[in-house]
Order: C-alpha cells, then sequence, then structure tokens
C-alpha cells in the first residue's frame, strides 16, 4: 500500500526489482489467466480474525496486536497459517480462488510483519532499508519465488486483475486503509464481498467526506487513480456507485476532487 512513485507502477514493478533476487518474470507469472479447479482452506485466518479482530465504533476493524503477540499459540496459528498458503501452487486454484489467495495471504504477512516489530504507531516505521514501511521486503517464498507485499499487491493483483476492487481487499495496517476483513476471502462469495467492502468504504468519511463545498477523498483515489478511471469524473462515478444517499447525491453534483488525505495510525485496539 506505498504510495507509488511513478516507476513502481512500471509493468515488471520497480518494488520487485529493489527487493532483489524475484525475477519480474517469475512474479508476473503468478498474475497470469491460467486457472485450475482448486480451492484453498482459510479456516484458521477466520479463527484468527475472529479472536483477535473487532469492528470499532468509528467503522474501522481494530487489531488487538498486543494480545496476539502475547499469545504464542496465535503467533504459530498465524505462521502456520501463512506456511500452509505459501505451499500452495496458486494456479492450481479457480480463478476467484487465486485473487482471495493473494489478497489473504497479503493481509496476513501484513500482520505478521506488524507483530514483529510491535509496538510501532505506524506501519510507516517499519523500514524497507532506508524507505519507510515494510512493503520492499521480501517476506513470503511461493513455488520458489521470493516475494514483496509490493509484488502481491502491484504485480500480482493489480496487474492479473483489472479491478479497482482490489484496493478494497488488501489491508495495510493502517487508520484510512480500507477495513482489514474479518473474515477470509474466499472464491465462491468474492464478488458480493469485495462489493460490500467498496460500500463500508466509501461510505466512511476516511474514504470519502466534503468541508463545505470541496470533495476530499482517501489518497488511495489519487494514487492509484488510473485503477479508478484516471480523471476525477470517473472516480467520483465510482464513488457514486457505491455511495448510499445523501452522499451518492452530493457526489453526483460535482466534477471534481479538492483534495486527498491519509492517515498512516496504525489499526490496533486502543489500549487502556
Amino acid at each position: 500500500m506505498m504510495r507509488p512513485s511513478r516507476r513502481a507502477l512500471i509493468v515488471g514493478g520497480a518494488a520487485a526489482l529493489v527487493a532483489g533476487p524475484a525475477s519480474a518474470q517469475n512474479v508476473a507469472g503468478f498474475a497470469a489467466n491460467r486457472a485450475g479447479t482448486g480451492v484453498a482452506d482459510h479456516a484458521a485466518f477466520d479463527a484468527l480474525l475472529a479472536r483477535r479482530a473487532r469492528n470499532s465504533r468509528d467503522g474501522v476493524v481494530r487489531v488487538d496486536y498486543a494480545g496476539w503477540q502475547g499469545s504464542s499459540a496465535d503467533r504459530a496459528a498465524l505462521n502456520a497459517y501463512i506456511a500452509d498458503l505459501s505451499a500452495i501452487r496458486p494456479q492450481s486454484l479457480t480463478r476467484p480462488e487465486q485473487f482471495a489467495y493473494w489478497a489473504n495471504l497479503y493481509n496476513a504477512v501484513t500482520i505478521d510483519v506488524i507483530l514483529d516489530a510491535y509496538p510501532v504507531g505506524s506501519i510507516r516505521d517499519i523500514r524497507s532499508g532506508v524507505r519507510p514501511g515494510p512493503w520492499r521486503r521480501r517476506v513470503a517464498t511461493v513455488e520458489g519465488v521470493d516475494l514483496t507485499l509490493d509484488d502481491m499487491e502491484h504485480n500480482i493483483l493489480r496487474r492479473g486483475w483489472t479491478e479497482p476492487r482490489v484496493h478494497y481487499a488488501v489491508n495495510c495496517a493502517s487508520y484510512s486503509c480500507p477495513n482489514l476483513p474479518l473474515r477470509a476471502w474466499r472464491g465462491a462469495t468474492l464478488g458480493p464481498s469485495l462489493d460490500a467492502a467498496a460500500r463500508a468504504y466509501v461510505n466512511s468519511p476516511r474514504a470519502v467526506r466534503f468541508d463545505g463545498n470541496t470533495l476530499v477523498v482517501s489518497s488511495i483515489y489519487k494514487w492509484y487513480a488510473e485503477d479508478f478511471g484516471g480523471t476525477d469524473a470517473r472516480v467520483i462515478a465510482h464513488l457514486a456507485q457505491h455511495a448510499a444517499v445523501p452522499l451518492r447525491t452530493r457526489l453526483q453534483a460535482v466534477t471534481r476532487i479538492g483534495r486527498d488525505t491519509y492517515d498512516w495510525a496504525l489499526n490496533a485496539t486502543p489500549r487502556g
């Protein structure tokens, strides 16, 4: 979820080049439109999310990182889930299952990275060399290919699926990010689940609000504007598609985005 430079959005991805051995060709292979008939088991992730993630009153799904870090059983269960996913050949899965696989792997690995560093105030406090954030670290190995979080998001999910709802599927452990799902993604329910996630985010002031007559949006819609149509008008149309009344009515009456904003504070359960 790192704010991308122009170089990072080039096909093949600067992120993969910075990270090291994983070649752009190998990473791009995971994005190719090839599929089998398999289905992955995400029950272990469901159980962990049920114990450690909660929807708070401000609409943000908060994660009990402190409790999770202090539980050797839950740390081991998360590591086992990541290892089980890493042992799967993704393209043996159906195409929707592949999307769910990569989104779940991204979210699980992000949580694991936070737990390794906790307590931190922001994911940006965890660095990849001199760069803020862990997104360029090699954090998972699938079919012998070492992958970064940027690989999973930009070079596999965004490249392999022409799908703006990718941005509602991956969670960067931050206040302004679309919520971490309370259940793992699954291919069989992917479309409705992504629509629900889009609605939940768009109708949150973290994503869209008006300051007087000025439309203020999450920086996601500026950083990745091309995924949502490439112009203010098309981004606004995407937002209106998922907005509830009266927000939809207000969106249909504007033609430009005034400014964007993003809060990188950690999506942690407040500690007493």
